[in-house]
C-alpha cells in the first residue's frame, strides 16, 4: 500500500509519514533500536521490501542471498494484511543489543493475525539491524 507523506504514520507516534518513518525509508539511519522496529512496522505497511531487507541481521532466520523470494515473502505479506495498530510494550535500550516488545494489531481478510513479539536488534557498524524475534503469549 502506497503511503501518502501527508497521512499519520503507521508507527502510531501521531506525526506525518514523511516527517516520520519516511526519512529512514529514504536513507536516514534509526539511532535506536525502537525507531528501527517502528520505521520496519510502517515498512511492512508500506509493502517497503527493500527496507525490510537492509534493516535484517544475516543471522536472522528469514535472511536469504535469494533476494527475489524474499521480496516475494515480503509482499505476500504486506499485500493480503491490514495493518490496524502498533503498540509499543516494553523498551530495553541498550548499546550493542536491544529489545523491543510491541503488539501488532493485523488482519488477513476476517482472520485476526495479531500477534506480540519480543525483538531482539544488533547494531552492527553503527546500525541496528533486526535480529531474531520470539512470540509472547
Amino acid at each position: 500500500m502506497k503511503i501518502s507523506g501527508n497521512s499519520f504514520c503507521p508507527c502510531g507516534s501521531l506525526k506525518k509519514y514523511k516527517k516520520c518513518c519516511r526519512l529512514f525509508h529514504f536513507g536516514e539511519t534509526p539511532l535506536t533500536a525502537l525507531d528501527l522496529m517502528k520505521s520496519r512496522y510502517s515498512a511492512f505497511v508500506a509493502n517497503n521490501q527493500d527496507y525490510i531487507i537492509l534493516t535484517t541481521h544475516r543471522d536472522n532466520a528469514d535472511y536469504t542471498t535469494d533476494i527475489e523470494s524474499w521480496k516475494n515473502s515480503i509482499n505476500n505479506f504486506s499485500k493480503y494484511s491490514d495493518f490496524k495498530k502498533l503498540e509499543i510494550l516494553d523498551f530495553i535500550d541498550g548499546e550493542e543489543v536491544s529489545y523491543v516488545t510491541f503488539k501488532a494489531t493485523i488482519f488477513q481478510g476476517a482472520i485476526d493475525s495479531s500477534f506480540v513479539e519480543k525483538s531482539k536488534f544488533l547494531k552492527v557498524d553503527g546500525k541496528w539491524l533486526y535480529h531474531s524475534g520470539e512470540f509472547v503469549q
